[in-house]
């Protein structure tokens, strides 16, 4: 059975909460429940490197403003980290060429970060933070739902992440007028402190 299935769900996922996919899956292959993960996935000290990290996510991706900072800092390592983690599925199978499973789980997380951080932009534009805390947690139930589903269904799996990413595009498309909102709200934020720091210096 191809291993494309998995590799799409993996990288969809990966955009999403990349530390929970590697845990996730480190923690499925070493307990059995899947031959599907390479054992290098499932090296004690990469689940608790990722198991750390993804705590630290979990809590800085419910803070308003600071998880747009944390998907800044992501915007490269969750789409690596999709690509790895689908280069490594693709040659523990050897149905699917290396490069090709790579550039499928990079870019479909690309895509999905880009639908993550756009969202969070715009849901920023409001000033409660509940829509944070529900928006992050929604995110994190659904990757560990999906990459469990994943590993007994990777088809119906797929099927899911495609139309959850489509989804995810058609919304960013509505959202651009928030987003921009956000955008210029931070830029005057930025303006005001320059202007401030800068009446506050003695002269010279």
């Amino acid at each position: 059975m191809s291993v494309l299935p998995l590799v799409f769900t993996s990288g969809w996922a990966s955009g999403i909460n990349a530390y929970a996919v590697v845990l996730l899956l480190g923690v499925f292959g070493a307990t059995g429940v899947t031959d599907e993960v390479p054992e290098s996935l499932q090296r004690t000290d990469l689940l608790v490197v990722a198991g750390v990290l993804f705590a630290c996510e979990a809590v800085a991706d419910k803070i308003p403003y600071v998880d747009s900072m944390w998907d800044s800092v992501h915007t490269v390592i969750r789409p690596v980290s999709g690509a790895v983690v689908g280069a490594l599925l693709a040659g523990q199978s050897g149905s699917l060429p290396d490069l090709a499973a790579g550039a499928v789980g990079g870019s479909t997380a690309l895509a999905s970060h880009c639908v993550k951080a756009g969202t969070r932009m715009a849901i920023n534009s409001s000033p409660e933070p509940f829509s944070n805390i529900i928006v992050s947690t929604a995110e994190d139930l659904g990757v560990g739902g999906i990459i469990s589903f994943a590993m007994f269904y990777p088809e119906a799996a797929a099927i899911i992440a495609a139309v959850l990413l489509l989804l995810g595009l058609l919304i960013l498309v509505f959202l651009i007028s928030r987003i921009r909102r956000f955008l210029r709200r931070r830029a005057q934020r930025r303006e005001e402190k320059r202007i401030a720091a800068r009446l506050g210096r003695p002269p010279d």
